[in-house]
């Protein structure tokens, strides 16, 4: 496992994704695991921690979210690129081994039954919160953060620090098309300079 991998407290699980990356979903469930991109997920609450991420009905994954109730989602980094894209082109139902042949290489932490992506730049372990009635009419789905990690290198003392970090860690964007952008420089309102 990464040896820069760090907690990060609960109350701050929602600045892993509050900047709007595209993430990764994975979820196991009756032996079968998978992960999918998705573009559209983002903080709801701060405490408890809660996320909301849309899984379309054609998705392997968003069966075993139901299955299990419990799901990962993770940011994915710039060398993550090609895994990213076609974890969210292929499909389980399909392509048995999927993951394999999109190289994507799973972990797990102490004391969650879940699978985790390795080489991420941050990992929240949820908890499905049931709301039928938003899942089968819009796709919503919410869960609560019950753990949360990021790769120290980049996320630290609550803040992301791409500006500071190897480029490859930056976190990805994607537009369409199979196009993405990763997060850009920094400006800080706070103190009027860039970069910090």
């Amino acid at each position: 496992m990464n040896e820069f991998i760090a907690s990060v407290a609960l109350e701050k699980a929602y600045r892993l994704i509050n900047h709007g990356p595209t993430v990764l979903v994975s979820a196991r469930h009756d032996g079968v695991q998978d992960v999918m991109a998705a573009a559209w997920a983002t903080g709801l609450d701060f405490s408890p921690a809660k996320i909301l991420v849309v899984l379309d009905k054609i998705a392997k994954t968003r069966q075993l979210v139901e299955g299990s109730e419990s799901f990962v989602i993770q940011v994915p980094t710039v060398a993550q690129i090609t895994l990213t894209h076609a974890v969210g082109t292929r499909s389980l139902f399909t392509e048995p081994d999927k993951l394999a042949n999109c190289g994507v290489e799973l972990f797990s932490f102490d004391g969650f039954d879940l699978p985790f992506v390795a080489g991420c730049s941050a990992w929240l372990a949820c908890r499905l919160i049931n709301e039928p009635h938003n899942q089968q009419a819009h796709d919503l789905f919410i869960g609560e953060v019950v753990g949360a990690w990021a790769d120290s290198r980049v996320f630290s003392e609550g803040h992301w620090h791409f500006d500071r970090a190897d480029p490859a860690l930056r976190s990805l964007h994607y537009v369409a098309g199979g196009q993405f952008y990763a997060t850009g420089e920094s400006l800080n309102v706070l103190d009027g300079s860039e970069g910090n």
